[in-house]
């Protein structure tokens, strides 16, 4: 039995934000290591491209935020109280130890709850702090001729350069545990399909002697 569970619009942000996440990392290289990463020509063009794609991924994550609050979706994020004690242990009981011995996966899920208690705390710290730190970081690099004494007083290159780069860091730890993650389905490729065409297959309509396997809406990243 199939499930609905992304709209479409849910998965056009989120292949958007990937492909920019990952476009602006690609193009950050470039621009520290033109020598090691020259994919995009001359550091001066792979500096074009990274402010290009970083104020598109800006546009977009405010238009996420604004899908989120106007269709009331926000809730999938918010942690309830057991997501801080005993339902948090139990995740990471089962991220550490249960999946390798194919237990359950320990989140019922429903309609309005999508995400585990660590997925709820990873994102709230990525959208909420990593997201934006590295877009008004990025802005005040983009902005330095133009806002010169401003630039200054926040510490210049010395300061936002290391930190704009730190943050491109977490978001590179992030997509490797992501992808990871996203092959603990039913089967390898089925949290990909529910993230590409909206909808999951149930355990029960996977093969017998995989029932304690988790479903794509359980096990998603």
């Amino acid at each position: 039995m199939k499930t609905q569970l992304y709209s479409f619009h849910e998965r056009f942000w989120h292949w958007l934000q990937a492909a920019a996440v990952l476009f602006l990392i690609v193009s950050g290289m470039a621009i520290h290591y033109p020598d090691r990463f020259g994919v995009l020509g001359s550091m001066a063009r792979a500096l074009q491209w990274h402010t290009w794609i970083g104020w598109a991924l800006a546009i977009n994550a405010f238009l996420g935020i604004f899908y989120h609050l106007t269709a009331e979706k926000y809730f999938h994020f918010l942690p309830r109280v057991d997501d801080f004690t005993e339902a948090a242990v139990r995740q990471v009981r089962y991220y550490v130890y249960g999946i390798f011995k194919g237990e359950a996966h320990p989140l019922e899920t429903d309609p309005r709850r999508k995400l585990n208690p660590l997925q709820k705390f990873t994102y709230l710290l990525l959208l909420n702090i990593l997201l934006p730190l590295q877009i008004v970081t990025g802005v005040l690099l983009w902005g330095a001729e133009r806002w010169p004494v401003l630039f200054a007083k926040l510490g210049g290159f010395w300061a936002l350069g290391p930190v704009h780069t730190a943050g491109a860091f977490l978001f590179l730890a992030f997509l490797v545990g992501h992808l990871y993650l996203a092959t603990t389905g039913p089967t390898p490729g089925a949290l990909l399909r529910a993230i590409t065409v909206g909808t999951e297959v149930e355990s029960s309509s996977v093969e017998a002697g995989s029932a304690a396997t988790p479903t794509a809406r359980e096990a998603g990243v």
